[in-house]
């Protein structure tokens, strides 16, 4: 109950005490004290309560505190709101946010911890937040290990409010921004994680349990410095038109079943600049084969491999829109010759799901980005050169969007319409690819000349 009735008395001290420094209030007729080191310490906390109340704050008869400071002396300590936090998200998250929500909290947590004793291995205490975090997972199964580092954690954790400190708060976006190892963190994981960091906190505000969210501080944004963010594709990775085509031919001779399995599932992301979670919702209804020339696929979502602890269903692939996209939007790709006999062949040597899908392991399963990405190494390692494959050239399974994407550019497609095709904005093609288009002086100066030879009528 709120009340206006509060007489603050002077400080006392008891020498014999631990805590000599005694800060003695009254609200409603019920005391209250906390006891202090230091007189200082003893001296601020009680000018807290005598502006509070100058002010004509309410106090609260049960905490005994002023309405401003009772909001942020809740007791509960960082690790008990991230729980909170996790809790209040999960069901409405998708399965993709699940994950991104799990780990941004587990690279913050360990650093909003005291450095205590009985402190648990850094792997250790990453699989006990795991066990806390993930909704899914049952308690009554976590082993022993695990409980007893989340005792630990619950002892070790800092207040929620020592996140107002410009230190603490630092050591959290410095967590964000770094990997286990400690090395710097892609720029695209420090962003999810800063972003979800800051919505947590969001949330603290919005239960009450913080005045403001820290992180809207104009003085922390300037004293605390992110990393470079810097996510465009390195050219050296991407292939060119004849070092794909010939990686596809290597690939269709890898083993009886395997390679020839995956030669249009890697031709999908080169010829249509697909992400591998569109290849695997790929069905025979999508797409469209004419006997010669272009065809075209309509694709209108996809199968991320997310982890059976974050799916609804259990299964380790999520069926969800495309993404950055509602559940209605479709995106029409052409997709060249080439592309549309390798499909052809497939689908006469493989056949398709129940479902229509045309990629599925031999269980009859979504391809786990394990398998594809195993292949892979084999392809390249065949493919290559010595001299290449020590380069990043086609490093991974997605360096084929990669090539896709630029080999369009490098055509002179606009780029407002490679980025429809490929489900980007032009903002993030420009972002991701100008690194890629650096090297194509000669072929912009050749199309100039040839304008300005049409202009003149040479």
């Amino acid at each position: 109950m709120k009340t206006y009735d509060v007489k603050i008395w002077g400080i006392q001290v008891r020498p014999e005490k631990r805590k000599p420094y005694v800060v003695r209030w009254v609200v409603s007729g019920r005391t209250f004290t906390e006891s202090y080191m230091q007189s200082g310490q003893a001296d601020s906390r009680r000018s807290e309560l005598m502006t509070a109340a100058r002010k004509g704050e309410p106090f609260d008869s049960e905490t005994g505190l002023p309405e401003s400071m009772h909001r942020e002396d809740q007791n509960i300590t960082w690790f008990q709101h991230a729980l909170d936090y996790v809790a209040a998200k999960w069901r409405k998250a998708s399965s993709n946010q699940r994950r991104s929500i799990v780990e941004s909290m587990i690279a913050v947590t360990p650093a909003l911890a005291r450095n205590m004793r009985g402190a648990p291995d850094d792997k250790t205490l990453r699989d006990a937040l795991r066990w806390a975090f993930i909704q899914s997972r049952p308690e009554e199964d976590r082993p022993e290990e695990v409980q007893a580092a989340l005792r630990w954690l619950h002892r070790a954790s800092l207040p929620l409010t020592a996140v107002t400190e410009r230190k603490t708060i630092s050591k959290a976006l410095d967590a964000c921004a770094s990997q286990l190892d400690g090395s710097e963190a892609a720029p695209e994981y420090y962003r999810r994680r800063r972003r979800i960091f800051y919505n947590s906190l969001r949330y603290a505000v919005l239960e009450e349990r913080l005045r403001g969210n820290p992180l809207d501080d104009q003085a922390l944004r300037s004293e605390w410095k992110q990393p470079n963010v810097d996510d465009a594709v390195d050219p050296r990775a991407v292939g060119n038109p004849q070092q794909i085509a010939q990686a596809l031919v290597t690939c269709s001779y890898l083993g009886r079943r395997q390679g020839p399995r995956f030669v249009a599932f890697f031709g999908c992301m080169y010829y249509a600049m697909m992400r591998p979670a569109e290849v695997s919702r790929l069905r025979r209804i999508d797409c469209h084969l004419p006997d010669s020339g272009w065809g075209k696929l309509i694709l209108e979502a996809s199968t991320p491999e997310v982890g059976k602890d974050y799916t609804n269903s259990g299964d380790l692939h999520d069926e969800r829109s495309l993404k950055g996209r509602t559940k209605k939007t479709v995106r029409v790709v052409p997709i060249p010759p080439e592309l549309v006999a390798l499909l052809r062949e497939h689908m006469a040597r493989f056949g398709v799901a129940e479902d229509g899908r045309l990629f599925r392991s031999e269980s009859g399963r979504p391809v786990p980005k394990s398998t594809y990405s195993r292949l892979w190494k084999k392809v390249r390692t065949l493919a290559l050169t010595p001299e290449q494959f020590v380069t990043p050239l086609m490093g991974k399974p997605y360096d084929l969007r990669h090539a896709g994407v630029t080999w369009r550019l490098s055509t002179g497609v606009p780029a407002a319409q490679v980025a429809e095709w490929a489900g980007h904005s032009v903002e993030v093609l420009q972002r991701i690819y100008h690194r890629c288009m650096a090297g194509y002086d000669e072929v912009w100066i050749e199309r100039m000349d040839r304008a300005r030879e049409e202009a003149s009528g040479s």
